[in-house]
């Protein structure tokens, strides 16, 4: 008997593995497919809560995942581009989409002789899906075919999974002790808690409604049993969701906050139900359920439990804003699932959508300090050194990811986009850091009372506008991946490097006629070397964007060419730029 256990346990473990496996797989081909629209469509999304609850259904069915859902909810709501309120809808349609994954697993209780029967159990189609997998993936050369063929190869393996898991079942149900564990089931809150606890430690809620499927392949489980396990399976995903807001904001925690309220008290409501209708017709819960039966429990339970909350949306929203308290408004984290890490499209798309709030950040940060130039505020300065350190958050954040996932199998395609990301950071994160420089040149001019001549006042106000252009050119050309707003870039860092010259040479005649201080000299130098340098990031900034779209391998030959060409659009540029910033 102790053999065959062991055996049992074996091939129960083994088809459990196959089938996590699959579904992983499964899922990294279906996000593949989809790439960064994923992202993109849930950014669209409105307060209206039935074109929500249909997004978040069409998208966890597209892509079989609600973990996945949730984990680029959480990163949305963290960085503010979707409002925590309007999550309410996406999570209500997720929940019901992931149901889907339960009616595919029942074509594993299909029995009969009859030939279209045959067609349609697992063992019949699932190695041909992967022999068609396989041979997509390796003879193809297209991304899309490939990630359709890994689609059938992790459908297959999850279907070969599922079957595993049954063969194990219908054996179990002869041997001393199997009747013991089904006692342990016989008490709905303990087989809740067990399902729960269990979907905790796999992270996988299809997993364990398959598992509840094999069960039922057995004859040997009531609907009693199996809609508290079911139950159980709905809460112990939202573990997923718990693990992705370690590090986020508040609104982001909201979001597992809600995920997990709606699943605790749908279920609650579902026990009580459960326990009255055992006390009013005990026959009917303690009948026999069948795989197509567990399906219908966990989609007839979601589909439920959403008509019964939306009544309540505002409630369980207070709810949510009364577990997680407000917190400090300035705080803001920098969110990257590692959960995403292995399906390249998703991964980049989120680091894309990160370096873009980091542009978007620094340009702020300059912009602000340019200004306290003029108008000195202490309040605006904290909010500097406060950016800067943010800025220094997403540098350390991003460029690790990144490079990891540079070492992922990636198109040309990808591999120009996180070699262009990696590279771009870094000068953004050096752009921060000259905005704090030139906050504490501001500072100095106003602590120490400072005041420039005239003539140096209108000498840095030319230079000034010459690097806000350059810097909104740059960044909205990496925003947009705008290769010709880009190539328009550095015939203007050719021009500030010939001010700062021709405005030091001015600044030493003046110290010579005594028309200017040492201690305003070295304010005047600090200024211009730093808005010098931020001129010459983003000349970087722009390259890398022009990468994208042409054959560059060579950066410092190509702008060597570009520098010493005398004819084209570069000296057009040049001469445009040299007259408008022209010195009085």
């Amino acid at each position: 008997m102790s053999t065959q256990i062991l055996l049992m346990t074996a091939e129960l473990l083994g088809g459990l593995a196959f089938f996590l496996y699959g579904m992983s797989t499964l899922s990294g081909g279906l996000e593949s497919m989809a790439g960064g629209a994923l992202e993109r469509t849930l950014k669209k999304v409105t307060a209206n809560q039935f074109m929500s609850f249909l997004l978040g259904a069409g998208i966890t069915i597209a892509i079989q995942s609600s973990s996945a859902m949730t984990v680029m909810l959480v990163g949305l709501v963290n960085s503010g581009i979707v409002n925590f309120a309007d999550t309410f809808g996406l999570i209500m349609g997720s929940n019901v989409g992931t149901t889907l994954t339960a009616w595919l697993l029942s074509l594993a209780g299909i029995s009969g002789d009859n030939f279209f029967l045959t067609l349609l159990k697992p063992m019949t189609f699932a190695p041909i899906l992967a022999f068609v997998g396989i041979i997509m993936r390796m003879v193809s050369d297209k991304d899309r075919k490939k990630n359709f063929g890994t689609i059938l190869i992790g459908f297959a393996i999850l279907m070969t999974g599922m079957e595993f898991m049954s063969d194990s079942m219908s054996s179990v149900q002869d041997m001393k002790g199997f009747s013991g564990l089904l006692t342990a089931f016989s008490s709905p809150f303990i087989a809740l808690i067990i399902s729960m606890i269990f979907t905790g430690i796999i992270q996988s809620s299809a997993a364990t409604i398959g598992i509840v499927q094999a069960l039922a392949l057995t004859g040997s489980i009531s609907y009693k049993m199996a809609i508290p396990l079911v139950l159980g399976a709905n809460i112990g995903t939202c573990i997923t969701a718990l693990i992705s807001s370690f590090g986020t904001n508040r609104n982001a925690k909201r979001v597992v906050a809600m995920h997990i309220y709606v699943n605790v008290i749908g279920s609650v409501i579902c026990l009580i139900l459960l326990y009255i209708i055992g006390a009013v017709n005990p026959g009917l819960i303690n009948s026999t359920v069948s795989m197509i039966g567990v399906a219908i429990i966990h989609t007839l339970f979601n589909a439920l439990n959403t008509v019964i909350l939306i009544p309540f949306r505002k409630a369980v929203i207070h709810l949510c804003e009364l577990t997680v308290k407000k917190e400090d408004d300035k705080t803001h984290t920098v969110f990257l699932d590692e959960r995403l890490f292995n399906n390249t499209p998703l991964a980049i798309s989120e680091c894309r959508r990160l370096t873009v709030e980091m542009s978007e950040c620094t340009k702020t940060s300059l912009l602000n300090s340019i200004n306290l130039i003029s108008s000195y505020n202490s309040e605006l300065a904290d909010r500097i050194r406060s950016d800067e350190k943010l800025i220094d958050k997403y540098e350390d954040k991003l460029s690790g990811y990144l490079v990891r996932l540079s070492n992922n199998d990636l198109t040309e395609k990808d591999s120009r986009t996180v070699a262009r990301m990696i590279h771009s950071i870094g000068d953004f994160e050096r752009i921060g850091d000259h905005a704090l420089n030139i906050c504490k040149v501001a500072e100095e001019i106003h602590s120490k009372g400072i005041h420039f001549s005239e003539q140096a006042t209108l000498e840095i106000k030319t230079i000034t506008d010459a690097v806000i252009e350059i810097l909104n050119m740059s960044f909205d050309s990496f925003v947009n991946d705008d290769y010709k707003l880009a190539s328009h870039v550095e015939p203007l860092e050719q021009v500030i490097d010939k001010l700062k010259g021709v405005l030091k040479e001015r600044h030493v005649s003046r110290l010579q006629n005594g028309e200017c201080t040492i201690e305003l000299g070295f304010v005047f130098t600090d200024l211009l070397t730093n808005y010098e340098r931020v001129s010459d990031h983003c000349s970087n900034i722009a390259l890398y964007t022009m990468q994208l779209k042409n054959d560059i391998t060579d950066s410092h030959k190509y702008l060597h060419n570009l520098k010493h060409s005398q004819t084209g659009a570069f000296v057009e540029d040049y001469n445009m730029y040299e007259k408008k910033y022209l010195l009085d």
